[in-house]
Formats: structure tokens, sequence, C-alpha cells
């Protein structure tokens, strides 16, 4: 028995030691596809759906038919993933369903070859299969891939390591999409509708190939995880869902967590119609604006990892990205295209307003969690399901009333995507001001202390 004994403790001290170099940067990396082509998705999708010919109302069809296909196959994923495991199986087969598909929407409408035809129903119906299946294959690559953190090792400061690692290279993916795009708009002109397709071809091609370049570093260098079949990671019971819902701070930080995720993805999807057409900014701007939005959000975010948090410090900056994002808000609603040089200075203070908001919810999240581990998939699952699903359909609701443009034309100042891309995300952050008035945390708790480590990592 003591030699059996001793034997664990050996396997489990061995299992404890910190990973290598090589391991981490190879898992870093893992997450590269996904992370560029869903820059481009959120960025550029909407723009381009309707400069090839597709009503407002449809494209946001495409768009909606994505995000609810991405909720259902999140809970879906993760389920299946912790009762059968094999995550490398998972992400190679959501990666290829987001290389096939995602080149199928922006590489041109497969469906219309495939049945030798291009006509506006099977254009619409087309691409909204496939921006389905691009979003199911998104999901199972990123619950598979962020899942394997847990069960790769035990040793504390390697899992800090893999998902600082992570999130680095998502930084690098997304400014690497804005890059690509910056170059594409630059070498191809837009002067015909069919120059904006091979703009967006080109674009999506070169997505790809760099996010597979580093598909295979990852699948070379990261074995299948081996710690779900040892006895320290066996499954305890599971909390059940009636648990959270009698919970108030559920409610409030899954509010939160849904108004923040609406804050950011609604102005984000509307931000290149808005500088291009609003503003009449020139087409590099459709790359420059968002890149400057997220470089002030990465640094911002590296600042706010430093930060000791407590309820309070949590609390002040969420009141203070939402802050942020109804003055800034209101100032893009009301911006002249005289003045387009102005939003350069409030994609700056939108950049940070979007990682303090961001952040702190993230953070809301871990605290809600706290020590019930055993029922975080369902909390994470959840609110990554309502935001996805909100999302989609605020999306499909402005684009309603969005009127139908052909390329190169111009339009009025009292559009909706001056309101999405500003007063509606002030609105949303106005909403936010009021429940975080009325979270209730307390640090005397153990679920609090989970505020004392950094959020992003």
């Amino acid at each position: 028995m003591a030699d059996a004994k001793d034997d664990g403790v050996m396997a489990e001290a061995q299992i404890a030691q910190p990973l290598g170099r090589w391991p981490i940067l190879s898992y870093g990396v893992g997450h590269m596809l996904n992370d560029i082509t869903s820059a481009c998705w959120f960025t550029y999708l909407l723009l381009f759906l309707q400069q090839i010919g597709l009503a407002p109302r449809d494209a946001a069809i495409v768009m909606l038919s994505g995000q609810v296909a991405d909720g259902l196959m999140t809970i879906l994923a993760g389920e299946m993933i912790d009762r059968f495991g094999r995550f490398k199986l998972w992400h190679v087969a959501g990666s290829v369903l987001v290389g096939v598909s995602f080149s199928s929407v922006f590489g041109g409408c497969l469906l219309c070859t495939i049945l030798g035809t291009d006509s506006y129903l099977v254009r619409t119906v087309g691409y909204s299969i496939f921006a389905a299946v691009f979003n199911i294959g998104w999901a199972a690559t990123q619950v598979s891939h962020m899942s394997m953190v847990n069960c790769m090792t035990l040793n504390p400061t390697s899992r800090v390591a893999l998902a600082s690692c992570r999130n680095a290279f998502t930084m690098v993916a997304n400014l690497g999409l804005y890059a690509i795009a910056l170059a594409v708009f630059g070498v191809i002109k837009a002067k015909e509708c069919s120059d904006i397709v091979l703009q967006y071809r080109w674009i999506a091609y070169l997505s790809i190939f760099i996010g597979c370049g580093f598909l295979v570093v990852f699948h070379i260098g990261t074995n299948e995880p081996t710690l779900k079949s040892e006895s320290n990671c066996k499954k305890k019971a599971r909390i059940s869902w009636g648990y959270w819902f009698k919970k108030t701070l559920y409610y409030q930080v899954a509010l939160l967590y849904m108004l923040a995720r609406l804050i950011t993805n609604v102005s984000q999807s509307l931000i290149a119609f808005y500088v291009t057409r609003d503003l009449r900014m020139n087409e590099y701007s459709k790359a420059i604006i968002p890149a400057i939005i997220f470089c002030c959000s990465f640094v911002v975010s590296i600042v706010l990892q430093e930060i000791k948090w407590n309820s309070r410090r949590l609390k002040s900056l969420l009141t203070v990205g939402a802050t942020l994002w109804v003055i800034s808000g209101v100032a893009v609603f009301v911006l002249p295209s005289q003045m387009h040089n102005l939003m350069y200075p409030l994609a700056m203070v939108i950049g940070a307003a979007n990682a303090l908001v961001m952040v702190t919810t993230v953070g809301l999240e871990s605290a809600l969690v706290g020590e019930d581990l055993n029922g975080c998939a369902f909390v994470y699952g959840s609110l990554s399901f309502l935001d996805k699903i909100s999302c989609g359909i605020a999306l499909f609701v402005l684009e309603s009333y969005e009127d139908t443009m052909s390329c190169g034309e111009t339009r009025g100042l009292n559009t909706v995507s001056r309101y999405g891309t500003g007063l509606i995300p002030s609105c949303f952050a106005v909403l936010s001001l009021v429940v975080t008035s009325m979270l209730r945390l307390q640090d005397a708790t153990p679920r609090a202390a989970a505020l004392e480590a950094p959020l992003l990592v």
C-alpha cells in the first residue's frame, strides 16, 4: 500500500512539473486560424455581403444563422468533450470546417457553383449554410483548445503561461488580419463590385493560409492531453443548472456579460460601414480604425493585468469603461463627415473602453463561479450562448432597418451604421452602469478571492 501511495505521489509530482517553452509556444498558436478568421468575420462580413448585392436584412440573416449555430455548438461541444475527451480530434475537425466554410463565404458562393446558378435566393441560402458551418467548426475548435489547458499540466505557473501565450497570439492574429486587409486594399483598388469580391477573396485565402501554417505547428508540438484519465482529474458530482438559476448574481453577471459583448461586437461589425460610408474616409480606414481600437484595447488589457483585484476595483473600472463608451458613443453618433479625423482619437478611447468592460465582466464570471468548479462549464457555456444569440439578433434587427445600397453609393448622416456604431452601444453601456450599481460582491468570501488573480490569463 505504501509503495502504491508513493508511486502515486511521484506520478503527481512529475505531472506537476512545469512545461517547457516549446509545448507552451506550440499550444499558444493553436487558435490562430480561429482568431484571424473571427476578426475578419465580425469586421467585414456584413460589409462584404452588402457590397456584393445582398440586402441588409438578408446579410443579417447570414450573420444570425452563424451566431445561432455557434451558440448551440458551444454547449454541445463542451458536453461531448467533457464526456469523451479527444481534444485534438475535435480541434482538427473544427479547423477543417472553419477553413472550408470560410473560403466558401468570402471566396465565393460554393452552393451557387454546385447548382450552376447565381440566383439571389441560392446565394442567400448558400451563404447562410456556410456561415452556420463556419461557426460550428469555430466553436468546436475554440472549446477543445480552451479546455486542453487544465488537462495538459497540473502546474499552476504553466497553466498561466499557456493561457497567456494563447492570449498573445490572439493579439497577433487580429493585428495580422488588419495588416493583410490594409495591404490588399492598397494593392487591389475597388473600382467595381468584382474588385470588391477579389479583395475579400484574397483576404480570406491569405488568412486561411497563415492560420493553417500555425495549425500545423500546434499539432506537431502539442500532444493529446492525458490528465483527464488520471485519478486527480476524475469528475466529481456536477452542480445542477438549478443551483445557478437560484442566484441573483448569475442573472446580473449574465446581463453584464451580454451587454459587454453587444457593445464590442455590434460596434465592430458596423465600424467599417461607418468610416467608409458615413464619414466618407478612404478604403484604408476599414483596416486602420479597427487596428487602432484593437491596439489600444491590448495596451489597456496589459495594464489591467498588473492590478490587484477586489470587488470595489472591479465595479469601479467597469463603471469607468461603460462611462467612456457612453461619451465616445455619443461623439461617434454626432460626428460629421467633415471632421472625420477626430475618429482616430475616438478609436483610442473606444479601444480603452472595450478593454475595461470586457476584462471586468470576465472577472465577474470568475467571481460568480468561485470555488464551484464542477458547474463552471454551464456558467461559461450559458453566458457564451446568450452572448452569441443576442449579438446575432441585435445585428439582424439593426440591418432590417438598413436601406439597400449599390457599390459606390453614398448616404446621409442618419444611418443604421451611425446608430449601431455609436448610439446603441452607448445605450447598452448605460444599462451596464445601472446593473453594476446593483451588484453586491463580498471580498470576505472564498469566491471573491478569485478576483485577486490577473483576469486575462
